[in-house]
């Protein structure tokens, strides 16, 4: 498996953190590997949980760590997709929800009906950058506009030797094969917010909206975001989007992507990093929804981002203890450290704080 470190501002880096002690809000931290850590007090309970497969490596290595230290805390997530673990959220038969989209207008009432007195917050918790990620022997690096990979996807450009890539990409030597687009065949919040990239970015070459739901003709569709790794990994001119924790540990190739200052960006937590701290709340009150900018002219900044965001009740949940317990640790630095081992980008500083004083409010 290959990992990669990444660095955010606002995050002190640590390569290992504690939680402390299970079973009292008073109990003194405890340690593992001898650092400090999480600041989130263990609470008894079983969680059930399902949604963004985006974020599923991460809920995976948070569930073991909690678990480890918080015996008297079972914790369960499936990566069913965000629009399955926003609509079991809604039937009740999940404790919360994971979606890579935040909860849309006529979704909204129906989950905070599951919160008496309070509401359903969306509370971001992952960044997990968007690889453009593809699959044509002998092409080691790759450039690509917003204008070109709209095209490429909406089948205007159909081989790997098109003059729009070429122009991208002088010097490299491009072959005639034709292009295999993949695309998610569940509804998926990695979609919505791919898609959302392009409406915004390449609104001329791209008329099918965003939505969760693949809408462009043409292309495989593979489920999940393993799926989509292991189809562009077995398909040779293939190109696919995909959050970066499955390209890395699939090793597969990641296209430059040209943000709103003109320059190709590599794909760094780093990177992802900029476009996310400069992201507003649209939220109201202790809701985090953000809004992202995909044509932002930071410096360096890369665009193609998602955030996952934890769907979970501010009041009235029966299990709010053993919620508030869990996300309390994952919206800490440690918890937000841990991320950075597995291809994701920790929560800036600025998004995250926000994120832990909401959670701190769950009752």
């Amino acid at each position: 498996m290959k990992l990669q470190r990444f660095y955010v501002a606002g995050i002190a880096m640590t390569a290992a953190f504690a939680l402390t002690a299970c079973g009292s809000d008073n109990a003194e931290p405890s340690s593992a590997g001898g650092a400090s850590a999480a600041n989130a007090s263990c609470a008894a309970g079983d969680l059930t949980a399902q949604g963004s497969s985006a974020q599923k490596n991460a809920m995976d290595e948070w569930i073991k760590t909690y678990a480890s230290q918080c015996a008297d805390a079972k914790i369960g997530y499936e990566g069913t997709g965000s629009g399955a673990g926003i609509q079991a959220f809604i039937a009740g038969t999940a404790d919360f929800a994971g979606s890579d989209s935040a909860l849309k207008e006529e979704e909204q009432p129906q989950a905070d009906a599951k919160c008496p007195g309070g509401a359903a917050l969306n509370l971001p918790m992952v960044t997990g950058p968007i690889a453009v990620v593809y699959n044509v022997d002998g092409v080691d690096a790759l450039n690509l506009s917003a204008s070109t990979i709209a095209k490429i996807f909406a089948g205007t450009i159909k081989t790997w030797n098109d003059p729009a890539i070429a122009a991208e990409n002088a010097g490299v030597t491009l072959p005639a094969t034709a292009i295999a687009t993949v695309h998610r065949s569940d509804e998926s919040g990695t979609t919505d917010n791919f898609t959302k990239y392009l409406s915004k970015s390449a609104e001329a070459d791209w008329s099918f909206s965003n939505a969760k739901a693949w809408k462009a003709p043409g292309g495989t569709g593979a489920k999940g975001s393993d799926g989509i790794a292991q189809a562009v990994k077995s398909t040779p001119a293939s190109i696919s989007y995909v959050e970066l924790s499955f390209a890395e540990n699939s090793d597969l190739k990641k296209a430059k992507v040209k943000n709103g200052a003109g320059e190709f960006t590599e794909l760094t937590g780093e990177s992802a990093g900029k476009t996310i701290a400069g992201a507003k709340i649209e939220g109201t009150g202790d809701d985090l929804k953000l809004a992202i900018d995909y044509n932002t002219t930071e410096a360096g900044a890369y665009p193609i981002v998602l955030v996952t965001y934890e769907i979970a009740c501010s009041k009235g949940s029966p299990k709010a203890a053993a919620i508030k317990g869990f996300l309390t640790y994952t919206a800490s630095t440690g918890g937000q450290s841990a991320l950075a081992e597995l291809g994701y980008a920790p929560l800036p500083e600025s998004v995250r704080s926000k994120v832990e004083a909401s959670v701190a409010k769950i009752s």
